[in-house]
């Protein structure tokens, strides 16, 4: 059963100090520009024991605290098996992805179609 309060921080925002230029070199800048055109990757995860609103924001806000997650989107399947796609910068593990459900009081299960 999830607790009453998550303790989940949020995804910290990214801070940029100092003057930025223009890139005058084919080498400067090119880590920035392939990390703007990387496409995002997608990760869908069955999810047992959700029933309402509050499950599904208690499992989003913590997936959305796992590095570079984008997006939490949830079809929730009230008293049965829910789906949850994540969207990230970058692939993500399943043991992460369970770890962070299972913070959440659910349990990741297998898709069995």
């Amino acid at each position: 059963m999830p607790s009453g309060g998550c303790s989940a921080s949020p995804v910290p925002a990214r801070h940029t100090f100092g003057l930025i230029q223009p890139a005058q070199s084919g080498t400067t800048g090119t880590a920035e520009k392939k990390e703007q055109t990387m496409s995002p990757v997608s990760t869908t995860v069955n999810v047992s024991g959700m029933t309402c609103g509050h499950c599904v924001s208690s499992v989003s806000e913590e997936l959305e605290s796992l590095e570079g997650v984008e997006a939490v989107d949830v079809d929730l399947n009230s008293g049965g098996i829910s789906t949850v796609t994540i969207t990230s910068e970058k692939a993500l593990s399943r043991s992460e992805i369970g770890e962070a459900v299972a913070e959440a009081g659910y349990l990741v299960v297998a898709n069995d179609a």
